[in-house]
């Protein structure tokens, strides 16, 4: 396969994970519709970085080292499993009050939250995301591994990683652009409260899936 063939297939993998559930998708859903496009396209930005780093680490072989070292895995998992329980914590009980405080729809961006006003604070909040998953750290090494020769050119190499980028920001943003138009954010108005409350199921079953399998490992 040559090295067109390659990039090809390398883009096409990631651009379909990119569009699967997890904990990426989750948190531009949940950021783009709750507090506005500003925040959302941080957070996109801060998602593409992580994922930056992700496939810097795994094409030069430091992110297989990690996989490959029982201990220092397991403690990854660790700290990644408890940040998204944090987030999930986080949203539902933002979901619960609000639940048990009725009140008028409005605009979903019209009351940015406190916590996300910040530009910083959004980036780093997309960054940590995915930089502390362990399951993306497993994902980058398996697709680098697999697809991307060792004697690959580093120019090629340059290539895949900016390539995994590009697609990164450019679906995180487009996500997060579509979800903070006023038509849809009127259309989501009432649905807020849902929004937060799945979102913040779906980092807390998977925060506690990779606990799980941290703690595991700890005692295996």
């Amino acid at each position: 396969m040559n090295e067109a063939a390659i990039l090809l297939t390398l883009a096409g993998v990631h651009f379909v994970a990119l569009m699967s559930p997890g904990p990426d998708f989750a948190l531009v859903v949940q950021n783009a519709t709750r507090h506005g496009r500003q925040t959302g396209l941080y957070i996109a930005l801060g998602l593409s970085f992580g994922i930056f780093v992700q496939s810097l680490l795994s094409i030069t072989g430091v992110s297989y080292l990690v996989h490959q070292h029982p201990v220092m895995f397991a403690v990854l998992q660790f700290i990644g499993g408890g940040y998204l329980l944090y987030l999930g914590y986080g949203a539902l009980k933002a979901t619960i009050g609000n639940l048990m405080r009725p009140h008028k729809a409005e605009p979903l961006a019209t009351k940015p939250s406190a916590e996300l006003s910040n530009r910083r604070q959004a980036f780093s909040r997309g960054f940590a995301t995915n930089i502390l998953n362990p399951k993306a750290l497993v994902f980058f090494v398996s697709l680098m591994s697999t697809l991307v020769p060792a004697s690959m050119p580093t120019s090629g190499k340059a290539l895949a990683v900016i390539i995994l980028w590009g697609l990164s920001l450019f679906w995180f943003s487009l996500l997060a652009w579509t979800l903070s138009t006023n038509k849809l954010q009127q259309s989501l108005s009432a649905m807020g409260v849902y929004i937060d409350g799945l979102c913040g199921l779906i980092f807390t079953v998977i925060g506690i899936y990779i606990l799980h399998a941290s703690l595991l490992s700890f005692f295996h």
